[in-house]
């Protein structure tokens, strides 16, 4: 064998032949070798593939905290706006007048919705009263975020939440309650969906306390934050005036009626109800123009009771005592108008006769000599020729002649040609009661020193000794004798005004007012009920004048409240002497 062809051979089995085939071993390696190469070129995609995944829900995170999607920015406006709470609102004694409750409410982000047809159907079968068409417009929308139905019960929530369906949730919220209903309605006020105030002292408190600019700027107060409200209403006494006129209104067959029971030392209201009322829990009842609040959004001609102001002005223009006579022996002619009395007596007639036969042609002599400006004058300083602001929000200008002559003055006397809030006209007598100061009333507890602080005395000390003799004697001999409740010493007058109906006076369409104070050596408090369209009844001998109605139901609420106001009866007599017919150098308050 040749040299060329007998080449020696490795031990491996191999050759050195450069055109020999590799080895099998040689190519497994080689083969593991490429596998390991791709191998980590896979392992090396995936951890960049981790990565940016990573790194993309990282930025998206970073993009939900920094910039809120619609949906979860729309959530969140909800809950800032359902989390605002209000303060308790308690009358002077501590009683819950309203308060806030926990409710459910049932909200959507139908971004997440799998079936909207499927939810729509579900929803509308577990809460009837959901419409199916605008239910499925809103589920239907797109939106992140949407309303579904407020302030649904805990068994709606508990059939929802049973549905299980994706993209349909819950948020707690602020409701207003009011566990009395209806009985301090006119007073408290309501608030809306958003538990946001909208009339009364609900109103008040946004106003004053800035709720409603808390929760603008996306800041919710909460309930443990906030001191509660403590109104001057007793609520005992409330349910006494709301009481009696329900039961008035309905005897006397009255279109309307309302009351009022207010400290003439502080302006405290103790109690203030108007007919037909509404219930808060139900706001949406308020809106029937006939369940204003005739107390103080209302404005009437006051009728007779404006004779207390005629009197007083009279009195304090030192011009009168209660010696004067005036002659009322015949009708008052004026122009083409005559002025009569409704009890004629035709005869001259002293001051305090005027007074309790509730003369027009008296009372109209006592204005017209003082003149028109002074009378004016008077009338402004007693506050009937501005709007009496109070902590109610509601409240109503006076409606005064455009052109002030002396007719003007010769009705205004006895009280037709002008219309206040009957609130005014309680002030302007309160400030005959408490000595001569005009203390704006108050739906907030206060004390004498705070009230009189800084309140204009528009009387003086004997001026209001005289007109507490007045309505005194008016209790014992006059009009008011109705409201005289035996050991109470109540002082009082009436006022029946003819209603203007297309441009004139109705004979037929009356309101009747009756106020009354006691007890009248040192008044505490004073009382108001009126009647809008009374009729007259065969007890009442078919008269239907403030001291048939309006007289009845004012001594029926001192007889209850009283004793409830820690006001004891005094059994003795006590005698009600004319004061001195001057003011002498001081003149002490007489004790009851």
């Amino acid at each position: 064998m040749s040299e060329e062809t007998s080449g020696e051979h490795r031990p491996d089995g191999g050759s050195d032949h450069p055109l020999a085939p590799e080895p099998a071993a040689e190519i497994e390696r080689n083969a593991a070798q490429r596998r390991a190469h791709k191998s980590a070129a896979r392992i090396i995609f995936l951890l960049i593939a981790f990565v940016l995944i990573y790194a993309a829900i990282i930025a998206r995170l970073t993009q939900l905290g920094i910039a809120p999607e619609e949906q979860y920015e729309a959530k969140l406006t909800a809950q800032d706006q359902v989390s605002a709470a209000r303060p308790d609102i308690l009358d002077r004694n501590g009683e819950v007048l309203a308060t806030d409750v926990q409710v459910p409410s049932l909200f959507a982000e139908p971004r997440k919705l799998v079936d909207v047809d499927e939810a729509t159907e579900l929803l509308a079968a577990t809460i009837p009263d959901l419409d199916s068409r605008e239910l499925r417009e809103k589920l239907a929308s797109g939106k992140g975020f949407v309303w579904l139905k407020r302030e649904i019960t805990p068994q709606q929530q508990a059939a929802v939440y049973k549905l299980g369906l994706p993209g349909v949730g819950f948020l707690m919220e602020n409701k207003r309650i009011y566990p009395n209903g209806p009985t301090v309605s006119h007073v408290l006020g309501s608030v809306n969906i958003d538990n946001q105030g909208i009339a009364g002292i609900e109103k008040y408190i946004d106003n004053k306390r800035g709720l409603s600019e808390l929760q603008a700027l996306g800041f919710a107060a909460k309930a443990d934050d906030l001191k509660p409200v403590s109104l001057s209403i007793d609520l005992r006494a409330q349910h006494v005036m709301r009481d009696e006129l329900t039961k008035g209104m309905e005897h006397f067959k009255a279109k309307a009626a309302a009351g009022a029971i207010m400290d003439v030392n502080t302006g405290e209201m103790i109690s203030l109800v108007s007919l037909p009322d509404f219930d808060p829990n139900n706001p949406a009842d308020a809106l029937d123009p006939n369940r204003i609040n005739r107390i103080n959004v209302g404005v009437f001609e006051m009728g007779s009771t404006f004779k207390a102001l005629t009197m007083a002005m009279g009195i304090e223009s030192g011009k009168f005592t209660t010696n004067s006579l005036l002659d009322a022996r015949s009708a008052l002619r004026y122009g083409r108008f005559s002025i009569s009395d409704y009890h004629a007596q035709k005869r001259m007639l002293t001051l305090p006769e005027v007074f309790t036969y509730s003369s027009n042609i008296g009372s109209a002599r006592i204005a017209l000599a003082l003149g028109v400006d002074a009378h004016k004058a008077f009338l402004r300083k007693v506050g009937q020729f501005e709007r009496l602001v109070t902590e109610l929000p509601e409240n109503a200008a006076p409606i005064l002649p455009a052109h002030w002559g002396e007719l003007n003055t010769v009705t205004v006397a006895f009280g037709h040609g002008i219309a206040v809030a009957p609130l005014q006209a309680l002030m302007a007598v309160a400030a005959m009661m408490n000595g001569g100061e005009l203390i704006k009333p108050t739906f907030l507890v206060r004390n004498e020193e705070e009230a009189r602080e800084g309140a204009p005395r528009v009387l003086r000390q004997h001026t209001s000794d005289v007109m507490r003799y007045l309505l005194r004697l008016n209790g014992e001999k006059g009009s008011a004798k109705k409201a005289d409740i035996p050991g109470y010493l109540v002082g009082g007058k009436t006022g029946t005004a003819e209603k203007v109906v297309g441009g004139r006076y109705s004979r037929d369409r009356l309101f009747t007012t009756f106020m009354a104070v006691f007890p009248f050596g040192r008044p505490k408090y004073l009382v108001l009920c009126l009647y809008d369209e009374p009729k007259g009844l065969p007890e009442t001998f078919g008269y239907a004048t403030a001291a048939w109605n309006a007289g009845v139901t004012t001594g029926k609420v001192i007889g209850r409240v009283a004793p409830l106001l820690g006001m004891e009866p005094r059994l003795e007599p006590v005698p009600n002497d004319p004061p001195p017919l001057f003011a002498p150098a001081t003149l002490a308050t007489a004790e009851p």
